[in-house]
């Protein structure tokens, strides 16, 4: 679900780090007159893929870049969009044509003026093709945009336009009223021209990387820690409290639950399922719904996974209930569906419950599937499987129970491949799988980005599956105003979608976090990791 925004959502527990507190950072006094430190220690759980936002995909990079970058908007309680860099947005009576005027007096990182044409820059850098950027189906709502990506159409006629510095004009294919949501997205941050300049490597070393969020990147011990500290030059710097953040890179979920209880971390983003049941009636527990879904990916051009029955056979042989109660074990849904609980339609009805449930464990029709599929290829017994997955957290352990599970019910025999994630993440991309663990959380509350996904024309599906009815369904979803409707047709494409089943939907999100007593305003919602930028320590 992150891809209009929508990027790879690491089911890695999310860690975040720290290195050793930096001695002039800013200080507090607490009540007995002790000063505070104001270095905030995480634990980001392995190496970001990259601090670039064209080419983050997953969260462990976005739990940095959102804190160094700033963009028009910023997400509000639930991802719902508040004004940013953006001093207001103007909207055209049809709906189709935004003009944000910027603040005043903004700065890069390095203390040159920030404008409107650092945005046309970013966004038509993350659409050119020659940059192979992660995620440019983010600006496909734009006229013109998807054309100049693939090769159809040029620069000229994509609806990207500075008038002036202060102002950015931007229109659409369709009236889309969710767009202010999208520019919540990495891929709508700024970035700064001669700084990319600097070469393919601009963005993973302190003296290259010019940002121009609330942090600045301060040190990258690659594979270590990551550290930022306040970005002076941030417009709204007086309410950042913070001096910086300190990030180790800690895979092992116990250890890290041993560096916080010994005080070395001062929040854990994902509570390990072990270590949940002792720490239930702590206070420094906060548990909250996300708006994610763990999947198992399909390549649907590899044997024999490229059969629909086979795909829907091993679906129906996953006990969904079971892994949520005994592996996951913290609070998590069984996913009998795609897109997660959490959206509300005029009445209050959610989209998931609303929704049909697909895929209830069923042994016998798993097993009758399997048959019918084996007939259709031409085979008596299932070749090997080979499930790839990343090995941090509890991925490793869930591969291997989901493997149990296909090796009672269907007598068949998988391997597991596990790649530490930033290698992971490349083996992904480039679909060298027949079944891959991947999870997805979503950007805002809405079951269009979630869907949209597996659109043919989607930078974000590695599944190699195209449908034209599905891809219809979501396109007639953006045409339509009355949101009712909207929500019908979304219903439609995913019953496409779980029928083919180029994903197979484990299970929900949900999120336990560990956050030390003294460290406050730390915001917790559905749609975000831990947010720290305006956090403080008492």
């Amino acid at each position: 679900m992150k891809k209009l925004g929508i990027g790879l959502a690491a089911a890695v527990i999310l860690l975040a780090g720290c290195g050793n507190a930096d001695s002039k950072s800013a200080k507090k006094s607490d009540s007995s007159g002790k000063k505070v430190e104001q270095t905030l220690k995480l634990n980001l759980g392995g190496e970001p893929y990259t601090l670039d936002p064209a080419f983050a995909s997953d969260t462990t990079s976005w739990w940095v870049i959102d804190s160094i970058y700033s963009g028009l908007y910023r997400k509000g309680k639930n991802g719902e969009p508040q004004l940013d860099l953006a001093e207001k947005a103007d909207v055209s009576k049809d709906g189709k044509t935004y003009t944000f005027t910027i603040k005043d007096n903004l700065k890069w990182s390095d203390g040159k003026e920030l404008t409107a044409k650092d945005f046309e820059y970013a966004w038509e850098r993350v659409l050119n093709p020659k940059t192979a950027a992660y995620s440019p189906s983010t600006f496909y709502f734009i006229k013109g945009a998807e054309a100049y990506n693939t090769g159809k159409g040029k620069l000229k006629d994509v609806g990207i336009k500075t008038i002036d510095d202060h102002k950015l004009q931007v229109e659409l294919k369709n009236p889309i009223s969710f767009f202010p949501k999208v520019l919540t997205g990495a891929a709508a941050y700024p970035v700064e021209k001669e700084a990319v300049s600097k070469g393919k490597d601009w963005a993973s070393k302190p003296e290259t990387l010019v940002s121009n969020g609330p942090f600045k990147l301060k040190n990258w011990k690659h594979n270590d820690s990551l550290d930022i500290e306040k970005n002076d030059q941030y417009y709204d710097k007086d309410k950042v409290k913070l001096s910086g953040v300190n990030f180790r890179m800690v895979a092992d979920p116990n250890t890290e639950y041993q560096l916080y209880k010994s005080g070395q971390l001062d929040l854990l983003a994902g509570v390990p399922a072990d270590i949940l049941k002792s720490v239930k009636d702590s206070k420094e527990l906060v548990s909250y719904e996300n708006f994610s879904v763990g999947t198992y990916s399909f390549n649907v051009n590899k044997k024999p996974v490229d059969n629909k029955k086979i795909r829907q056979a091993l679906s129906y042989a996953i006990d969904r209930q079971s892994f949520v109660e005994n592996v996951l074990k913290g609070g998590q849904k069984p996913a009998y569906g795609y897109v997660s609980y959490g959206v509300k339609d005029a009445d209050g009805k959610d989209f998931r419950e609303e929704g049909k449930k697909y895929y209830e464990y069923d042994p016998a029709k798993a097993k009758q599937l399997l048959k019918e599929g084996l007939k259709e290829e031409g085979l008596t017994a299932l070749p090997k499987l080979t499930l790839k997955t990343n090995s941090e957290g509890i991925n490793k352990k869930s591969a291997e129970v989901i493997q149990e599970m296909l090796k009672q019910n269907l007598g068949i025999d998988v391997s597991i491949e596990g790649q530490e994630w930033k290698t992971y993440i490349d083996t992904f991309k480039q679909k060298n799988f027949q079944l891959a663990r991947m999870g997805w959380g979503g950007d805002f509350l809405d079951p269009y980005p979630v869907l949209a996904l597996y659109a043919s024309n989607s930078s974000s599906n590695f599944t190699n599956w195209k449908n034209k009815e599905f891809d219809a369904l979501l396109d007639q979803s953006l045409k339509t105003t009355d949101d009712k409707k909207r929500l019908e047709l979304l219903h439609q494409a995913e019953d496409i979608l779980m029928d083919e089943l180029p994903i197979l939907p484990v299970n929900f999100g949900y999120s336990n976090t560990l956050i030390k007593e003294n460290v406050k305003n730390v915001k917790t919602d559905a749609l975000s990791r831990p947010d720290f930028i305006y956090a403080e320590k008492e």
